[in-house]
């Protein structure tokens, strides 16, 4: 089955809409954008998670977010339906949805980006459209996919999460740990070089290894490159600043390229 992997361009397909046809990338312009499937309308785990959806509209706004849905339903049951959703978030059920519902009726567009599940079928015994979460940044490629099946419903909060680490990590070279979240604790990425001693080898090379500190979120993040030849960790440390920089001396992981040095060795 045909599918989109991480760092794919999005296809810039054309789709009929609850506002009308769309083309995907004059849609989401020069802005981050979440698609995600749904494999019925009217059905209860569905209206659950638009509702959910909607309510948080705002937060994916703040975020430069532009909010798409899509489902193998009609655009004339989504509009139906869009006003059973905002009735059950308590509005008034004449409020129009707060992002459009594309209808893939014919599942091209489902089989195009693989989001078909082949365990839900409807009366025809046809597959149903999966819950698909697909995550572009404003380059069009895509930068999270997460695939839940027709049984279990989605949790938004947790894809804002994601959002918020993905959007930081496109700017600055840090990573995220275990249940991060904004305003607390991230891993920044520094860069020492080695050059080898030459009676390893007849010409001069260098070794990049990465070692990942801890750093408080608020703080900008620094990278470090420093060639040294015997030094001790301590002193490494001691020139990348921690002090000036708040960064916590605790190593978090070490990566090679070739050889641990010396005055690393000791500490794994």
């Amino acid at each position: 089955m045909p599918g989109i992997l991480l760092g794919d361009v999005l296809p810039n397909f054309e789709a009929e809409t609850t506002i009308g046809k769309i083309k995907f990338h004059e849609f989401l312009g020069n802005s981050w954008g979440i698609l995600f499937s749904h494999p019925r309308d009217f059905t209860p785990v569905c209206t659950t998670e638009l509702a959910r959806a909607a309510k948080l509209h705002e937060e994916f706004k703040k975020r430069d977010v532009k909010m798409i849905a899509l489902s193998i339903d009609s655009v004339e049951d989504h509009r139906k339906w869009s006003e059973d959703i905002m009735s059950f978030n308590q509005d008034k059920a004449c409020c129009a949805m707060p992002f459009p519902i594309i209808a893939d009726d014919k599942r091209e567009l489902s089989v195009l980006l693989g989001m078909l599940d082949p365990d839900e079928r409807d009366k025809d015994g046809m597959p149903l459209t999966a819950r698909c979460v697909f995550v572009v940044g404003p380059d069009k490629r895509l930068k999270l996919s997460i695939l839940y099946p027709a049984t279990t419903g989605r949790n938004f909060d947790e894809i804002l999460r994601v959002i918020d680490s993905l959007q930081l990590t496109a700017t600055k070279k840090v990573a995220t740990p275990v249940d991060w979240k904004t305003h607390t604790e991230r891993l920044a990425a520094v860069t020492i070089k080695q050059k080898a001693p030459e009676k390893k080898t007849k010409r001069e090379r260098e070794q990049n290894f990465t070692v990942f500190l801890k750093l408080r979120d608020s703080l900008e993040t620094h990278t470090h490159t420093h060639t040294f030849g015997g030094h001790s960790f301590r002193e490494i440390l001691r020139y990348m600043e921690p002090e000036k920089n708040q960064v916590k001396l605790s190593v978090i992981s070490l990566s090679r390229t070739q050889v641990f040095p010396k005055a690393l060795r000791m500490f794994l």
